[in-house]
């Protein structure tokens, strides 16, 4: 018998980042804990008409697939997020996430307007710097709610939701995240 996968709830200490009150950052870990009871959720619910062969033609199942999407895109990108901050921010872009900048948009500050721009379009949604696997390129791109907008294939390097990040952001794990996905591509 398969068991489904049951993922739980990371903790992130984040208390006294610039620009976000601690309350707002209680509100958004909620949000997140919400995601990854739903994930859990659905997937068993889902494996529960696999086991009972009623996923076939089952519009229900549909819907459900559908929706585990969002409440799973919900959940890792809440985590990719909270990894990405640091109370004061930590470190700086390192050379080689400077070079991908460079490389992709002309510099640090073309990049930084870019993706200011990018998170300040109007709706739901988030600002990503991803990392093109064919070209090696980063681009700034838009997920509406969580899981429409991502390009199939791409490393997701900085997560931003709307808050107050520049001064806050782990610059070191940022530029660890670029370094994964150069190794990966190759």
């Amino acid at each position: 018998m398969t068991t489904t996968p049951s993922y739980k709830p990371r903790n992130f200490p984040l208390s006294g980042l610039t620009g976000i009150s601690d309350k707002t950052l209680e509100m958004h870990f909620g949000l997140y804990e919400g995601y990854v009871n739903e994930t859990n959720l659905l997937t068993e619910r889902l494996a529960e008409l696999d086991r009972d062969g009623k996923a076939a033609k089952n519009s229900a199942y549909a819907e459900m697939k559908r929706h585990l999407s969002y409440e799973y895109g919900g959940m890792i990108l809440h985590e990719y997020h909270f990894d990405n901050l640091a109370p004061k921010g930590k470190g700086k872009p390192s050379s080689e996430l400077t070079q991908a900048f460079e490389q992709s948009f002309g510099g640090l500050g073309a990049w930084r307007d870019d993706f200011v721009a990018t998170g300040g379009m109007r709706g739901v949604g988030w600002a990503v710097v991803f990392r093109d696997p064919a070209t090696g390129r980063l681009s700034n791109q838009w997920i509406t709610l969580h899981e429409q907008g991502a390009p199939a294939g791409f490393a997701p390097i900085l997560v931003m939701d709307a808050w107050a990040l520049f001064a806050n952001v782990n610059w070191q794990e940022v530029g660890e995240r670029l370094l994964r996905a150069s190794r990966t591509a190759k």
